[in-house]
């Protein structure tokens, strides 16, 4: 089974503790207000990560992370 660390509206802010909260978790998943591309990819450095955009989030965090994701695990 594998274990899901979910989050949402992180607006830029990354707090320490995520990485200790979510060391065993195999995946990261995002839902939306991400903030910045850079927050982004240092989740997806730590975790394999899947993400949506939000109403906040830019053109650069768009083309990476769509509005919607659709998939099977």
């Amino acid at each position: 089974m594998k274990t899901i660390g979910l989050l949402s509206d992180t607006h830029g802010y990354l707090d320490e503790s995520v990485f200790t909260h979510f060391a065993d978790c195999d995946e990261i998943w995002h839902a939306g207000d991400v903030g910045t591309i850079a927050q982004a990819d240092t989740l997806a450095a730590f975790k394999p990560l899947r993400g949506v955009y939000g109403n906040i989030d830019g053109q650069d965090v768009r083309i990476v992370h769509p509005e919607h994701q659709f998939f099977e695990l």
